[in-house]
């Protein structure tokens, strides 16, 4: 399957044996977290395609109707932010087109692992819990669920025990942290394996964060 998604990729350099999509956040582009693959220090990283997707671009209601790259539209800014809905199943459509891609290329479902920053997040968190097949695992950074109610009718036994990485920084006026919280306190409530981190710093990426994430994906990825 072809997925209708422009990616930016960097392409494993031994045998291909793990696939991590990571899409970006609102405004953003595939290159946003293009260079974190150095940074990370994986020890799996020579068997790792990364594969960072560019959101569609479409009118961004809280930022006055400009054309951005966006997974959905944000109509409003509130804490519980109201959104977009049909706009997070369409991007999780294409994001699982991007997983069957690399299904086709060989790879596992359960070498494949969804990460995201932001709306980004949200989608990873979205198509993740969702997904028929157990995933490697899901990561969300500075994010939150607006589809969490909905997942009591959709949520896929098979990623009951998929692990999840959840990081927040105390200071985001973006996305406040109370909207991550609370996703962890619903979905650790329900036995998800997750793990939960903050920092002290606002809506970005810290360094002892991506320790952090290393970490996660070298549990995962041997």
């Amino acid at each position: 399957m072809t997925s209708k998604l422009s990616t930016i990729e960097i392409q494993p350099t031994a045998d291909h044996q793990y696939s991590i999509i990571w899409l970006h956040g609102l405004g953003a582009d595939g290159h946003d977290f293009e260079d974190i693959t150095q940074e990370l220090h994986l020890n799996a990283a020579p068997h790792i395609r990364f594969i960072f997707p560019n959101a569609p671009i479409q009118p961004v209601t809280v930022n006055g109707g400009m054309e951005m790259r966006a997974w959905y539209d944000i109509l409003a800014m509130q804490l519980e932010r109201e959104v977009d809905i049909n706009g997070i199943y369409q991007s999780a459509t294409l994001i699982e087109q991007l997983i069957e891609r690399e299904k086709n290329n060989g790879i596992a479902a359960e070498n494949i692992l969804l990460a995201g920053f932001s709306q980004g997040g949200v989608i990873a968190l979205h198509v993740g819990l969702r997904y028929p097949q157990q995933l490697a695992g899901i990561i969300a950074l500075s994010s939150y669920l607006p589809t969490l109610v909905q997942l009591n009718n959709e949520a896929s036994s098979a990623n009951k025990n998929t692990p999840i990485f959840m990081a927040h920084g105390i200071l985001d006026s973006v996305v406040a942290i109370e909207s991550g919280k609370a996703v962890f306190d619903t979905l650790h409530a329900q036995n998800y394996p997750i793990q939960w981190h903050d920092y002290v710093m606002e809506h970005s990426v810290c360094v002892e964060e991506i320790e952090h994430i290393a970490a996660f994906i070298n549990g995962i990825f041997k």
